[in-house]
């Protein structure tokens, strides 16, 4: 008969509980500041949502209000140099983090409020107003809230979508020799996502100083948690990943401090990261001022349990029995916190009817009918607004990074065959010679490895197989083990801790898609954080971080292994595309992309990774300017434009058919950055256009260059753009479907038959 063995979890899980004992001998300055930080987050909050009551908050109001304790407790005894970040519903951690950071010694709570701390409550205030001196410049609103010389590192309204970015933040903190550590705040909604779970392990694989720390209010929006797992206990995620948790009471401030102090050492110590699961309870619905038994999710009976349970009812009880309150000092205290919000809301609104000229509310609807404004409402000072102006800017860079760079000219075939360098910038030279274009990927990631500490590589198998699937990350691993990072299957956790990474501002990730199909995995990660990050907060926060894939179509790996990318990338903001076509081009353009304070796609091409073509022979230290594109030929009657591999299926198109055509290889794909200069010289010239790419036609780049050639140079066009694509369908795995479903020359040479000919009839 088979025999059963009881199998127990490699690390602890404890439920931490306080005793009147604790109460009795916690440090009277800890109560002191958990109480101040409770009483000025309930006062901000309270504010916020009568705001939104009058119609001033635009967009949702998610209240924190009851779980202040989690925020408090956990925050108090960080260093300024810690990092959080959190949730939609993250107020009370932002302003906890920010307090601990203008008072790290602590806050009597029988002091009057300091003008720092009233800064920070018309800022944030601002900022959830979205106004122009709000800490994200009113771009963020009620759920993007950043002050990264704070520690407050972002909330986030994608549920769990900040996680992966706070395991990145955690490994540069380590990697860079510190103790610091990382907390991410997220709730019982999010526990069981994807990306938190990935996460969770990879953390935990690397041991990195993360705490995962988990506000369990019980309901995801209306969706109670019986609903949602089978585990109610959410801390228990902690053993499938050998993570040491804690179990709280989150309406008790002092328990959650007690157990975060023990995730402290185990963290700042280097033995990983840790779980912390409070239970709290948000007195308020999802969003809004109004209560959930509102909306018939739950009843009146429970929420005035939990009530009873108010972290600031418990700390003024028990500060009051040990001597250090009275009832009428702790009264005076939240006097204090009224006044003060009242006259952040002084500052920032106006009662109309009251004041003229700036103090008049701005028509923000768009509407001219003055008759829906009231004397006596309460407006938002005009002036306060942010510029429209101001709509787009930060959505990249300025560049002003490549000032410095050495720039190359283009090699000669002529003077490389002869012997002579090839020629760049006058004095400089760079010899080149034919190479195989996946021996200059690998050479020149060495070589930046070499030259700059901060770049590190990572993806699946980069580490091993002697270079990843394709060699382009050859011997890296062994020069650079610490720097070289083989990741587990897991696009999001991986591509989202290198955003991290990238916001720490120390590090440039190179992160690897073995296929770009990928992306749709990891595309929250991808499109909603590291894309719009610098923006979403406020334009000032670089993203230095490059993400190479490559296309593989004709490999045989079907639907979901050979799409291109850019055309789904180029209609995303705050990316930028590089796609180069020949190793000189590689070794200047992933240059640049390092230089670069924005994220890069390079994106690479199977079929030209055993090419050969001119490229340096010793010097991996030259840039190609940004938005350069290159005129591989120069003719009347057509413009070719096109990129990656299909510059060489176009030059041979071009070779049978024996049009003259400008053939340009754009080299940069993305709006801000493509060469509309060389373009529009081009189409000046020769009235016509064709646009080549091999991939489906419904995620393809030229649909939208098409449309913004046509709208920029329709006086100099004597016929539509016309296009060469792929199939509608995805390549198939059986060769001659994947065949029909990629253009090559063949496609190319149909596209200026038909082009030429539609020429001739006009």
């Amino acid at each position: 008969m088979s025999e059963l063995c009881r199998l127990t979890p490699q690390s602890p899980w404890w439920e931490l509980t306080t005793t009147d004992q604790d109460w009795d001998e916690a440090d009277p300055q800890l109560l002191g500041t958990l109480l101040a930080h409770c009483a000025l987050i309930r006062g901000f909050e309270e504010t916020v949502l009568d705001l939104a009551a009058q119609g001033l908050v635009h967009g949702p109001a998610h209240s924190s209000i009851g779980q202040e304790g989690g925020a408090a407790g956990s925050i108090a005894g960080l260093k300024a140099s810690d990092g959080v970040n959190g949730s939609h519903r993250g107020h009370h951690q932002f302003l906890s983090k920010a307090l601990a950071y203008l008072h790290p010694r602590g806050i009597d709570p029988k002091a009057e409020i300091d003008e720092a701390v009233q800064g920070l409550l018309q800022k944030a205030l601002a900022e959830i107003l979205g106004l122009a001196q709000g800490y994200c410049r009113g771009r963020g609103g009620s759920m993007h809230l950043r002050w990264a010389e704070a520690g407050a590192l972002g909330t986030n309204a994608i549920v769990g979508g900040g996680v992966p970015m706070a395991a990145g933040q955690a490994w540069a903190y380590r990697h860079a020799g510190t103790d610091d550590v990382m907390i991410t705040y997220f709730g019982d909604g999010a526990v069981n996502i994807g990306s938190v779970l990935e996460t969770m392990n990879l953390a935990a694989a690397w041991k990195l100083p993360l705490c995962f720390f988990i506000e369990n209010n019980r309901y995801a929006v209306s969706t109670a948690i019986e609903d949602s797992t089978a585990e109610t206990r959410l801390s228990s995620r902690g053993s499938a990943f050998n993570i040491p948790s804690w179990k709280v009471d989150g309406m008790d401030p002092l328990a959650v401090h007690a157990a975060m102090q023990q995730a402290l050492t185990h963290m700042r110590s280097g033995q990983g990261p840790t779980i912390i699961e409070a239970d709290v309870y948000r007195f308020f619905h999802q969003n809004g001022p109004y209560a959930g038994s509102a909306f018939g999710y739950r009843t009146k009976e429970e929420e005035a349990a939990w009530r009873q349970r108010d972290p600031l009812l418990l700390l003024a009880r028990r500060m009051t029995a040990r001597g250090l309150m009275t009832e009428l000092d702790v009264q005076a205290l939240h006097d204090r916190v009224k006044a003060a919000m009242n006259a952040a809301v002084q500052a920032l609104t106006v009662v109309e009817g009251r004041a003229a000229g700036d103090d008049e509310a701005p028509n923000v609807s768009g509407s001219n009918n003055t008759a829906t404004r009231h004397a006596g409402k309460r407006q938002i000072r005009a002036a306060l607004w942010p510029s429209p102006d101001f709509r787009d800017v930060g959505i990249l860079g300025d560049l002003s990074e490549m000032q410095g760079a050495r720039y190359a000219a283009e090699p000669d075939r002529a003077e490389a065959m002869s012997g002579s360098p090839g020629r760049v910038d006058g004095s400089n030279h760079v010899a080149v010679s034919d190479r195989k274009f996946i021996d200059v990927v690998a050479d020149v990631m060495a070589r930046r490895m070499q030259q700059d500490a901060s770049v590190i590589v990572m993806g699946e198998d980069v580490h091993r197989l002697k270079g990843g699937t394709n060699g382009a990350t050859r011997g890296l691993s062994q020069l650079y083990q610490d720097r070289c990072l083989g990741t587990p299957i897991s696009e999001n956790a991986f591509v989202g801790l290198a955003g991290g990474m990238a916001l720490d501002g120390r590090y440039k990730p190179v992160v690897e898609f073995m296929y770009p199909d990928f992306m749709w995995v990891a595309a929250d990660q991808v499109f909603n954080q590291i894309g719009k990050v610098r923006h979403m907060f406020g334009g000032d926060s670089d993203v230095p971080l490059v993400l190479r894939t490559k296309v593989a179509m004709g490999t045989g790996y079907g639907s979901q292994h050979s799409m291109d990318p850019a055309g789904i990338f180029a209609t995303s903001p705050g990316w930028r595309i590089v796609a180069p076509s020949t190793p000189f081009d590689y070794v200047g353009l992933m240059n640049t992309a390092l230089r670069c304070k924005d994220p890069v796609l390079v994106i690479e091409h199977v079929d030209l990774y055993n090419a050969t073509a001119l490229g340096p022979v010793d010097d991996y230290d030259y840039c190609l300017p940004v938005g350069r594109a290159c005129v591989r030929r120069s003719g009347t009657e057509l413009t070719v434009i096109t990129y990656l591999s299909m510059v060489h299926h176009a030059a041979e198109a071009l070779d049978e058919t024996g049009i003259s055509a400008d053939l340009i290889d754009l080299r940069w794909l993305d709006r801000a950055s493509l060469d509309w200069e060389t373009v529009g010289e081009s189409i000046r010239k020769t009235n016509n256009v064709l646009i080549v790419e091999q991939g489906a036609r419904g995620t393809s780049y030229g649909g939208w260059l098409s449309d913004e050639i046509q709208r920029r140079f329709f006086d100099w066009l004597d016929q539509p753009v016309q296009r060469v694509t792929g199939g509608e369908a995805a390549p198939s795995i059986s060769k001659v479907l994947e065949r029909a479903a990629a253009a090559r020359t063949e496609e190319v040479l149909e596209g200026l038959r038909e082009v030429m000919q539609q020429k001739g009839a006009a």
